[in-house]
């Protein structure tokens, strides 16, 4: 039943494909190349030079790599098809015949779209907007199945949000993660990547709302 429902979904979006045809260059897009767009967020954030951006940015690395761990893991057990490969569909780009289950398109936008969210940048509606854009455009385009998405999205949100606890609940993790920065920077320093105004010498806790306020 589930299995039908899904397949219905697939047809109906992918369909679009030929209706709404207009579309389909921004779908290739979004499918293909829009992943990217968190990438170049990421580096911009590194190279801002502020440690809780660097922290983010690890923190959505990590994220990355256990929800892909998963991915990889739930793939090989629950093997699935492209959806090209048992149907005729509407196939707008090129793609490998592998485990279509669970998309990884997906869960990456979704685990860096949730990172953003939950540091609460500038603009975070918007990632998740592209998020739901990229997971909409797999399905668009014929290489996946709504399902694939969903899991994926799930995986990555829930991963996310469970790493971004644990480091906020556990003052150690976020220690080590400083201090690693830290030694990176002293690298950057010496060979004068750093501004010097950025420097630090010491490891600071959280800064509360209350110790900002003092300080105007």
């Amino acid at each position: 039943m589930l299995i039908n429902v899904d397949y219905a979904l697939f047809h109906w979006i992918n369909e679009l494909a030929n209706h709404l045809s207009f579309l389909n260059g921004i779908m290739r897009f979004l499918a293909q190349y829009a992943p990217y767009l968190f990438g170049v967020a990421l580096l911009i954030y590194w190279f801002s030079f502020k440690m809780p951006h660097r922290m983010m940015v690890i923190e959505a690395v990590v994220t990355i790599s256990i929800g892909f761990a998963i991915s990889w893991g739930l793939g090989h057990l629950f093997y699935r098809d492209r959806p090209f490969v048992g149907h005729a569909v509407i196939q707008l780009i090129h793609h490998e015949a592998n485990a279509s289950f669970p998309s990884n398109h997906a869960l990456g936008a979704f685990a860096l779209a949730a990172i953003l969210w939950l540091h609460r940048q500038k603009y975070r509606v918007l990632w998740v907007f592209l998020a739901i854009l990229i997971a909409v455009s797999r399905v668009w385009t014929g290489v996946h199945y709504p399902s694939d998405i969903l899991a994926g999205a799930v995986i990555g949100a829930g991963c996310a949000v469970g790493i971004h606890t644990f480091i906020r609940r556990r003052k150690l993790p976020g220690i080590f993660i400083q201090a690693a920065i830290i030694f990176y920077e002293n690298g950057e320093k010496k060979l004068g990547l750093k501004p010097a105004v950025q420097a630090r010498t010491h490891i600071t806790g959280p800064t509360s709302s209350a110790q900002i306020k003092s300080r105007r």
